[in-house]
């Protein structure tokens, strides 16, 4: 027999504890609702989800900016700028369903960072 005991399972995430993540990734208009929504009750999946968001809305800025200089660049540029768009859909698709499951899990490649450089916002 095995003498290890099973861990216990997370608590289920209440509706009201996924409002916050969930409305987050639905606009700049609901980012900041959920901020406000954050602001009266705090949880923890709320902010994760708040610093994703964050971290996401900075880095479309940044792939704005590229996309000005990478559209100077014929076939080459654009390919990339479209690649680049894509990866962000396919993140904020993944940072969504995460939301909506009620989990803590990082969108590919730069969740991680964005959980680490905001680390402390909307704590």
């Amino acid at each position: 027999m095995d003498s290890t005991t099973p861990t216990p399972a997370p608590p289920p995430i209440v509706g009201e504890d996924k409002t916050v993540a969930i409305v987050a990734y639905i606009t700049l208009i609901g980012f900041i609702a959920a901020i406000i929504i954050h602001s009266n009750k705090k949880t923890k999946l709320g902010a994760y989800h708040l610093r994703q968001m964050l971290g996401y809305f900075l880095t479309a800025i940044v792939v704005g900016f590229c996309q000005v200089i990478l559209a100077f660049i014929p076939i080459l540029g654009w390919l990339a700028i479209m690649v680049l768009w894509l990866s962000m859909l396919i993140f904020w698709i993944m940072g969504l369903i995460a939301a909506i499951n009620g989990e803590m899990k990082p969108m590919p490649i730069v969740g991680k960072h964005y959980q680490k450089w905001f680390g402390t916002t909307f704590d």
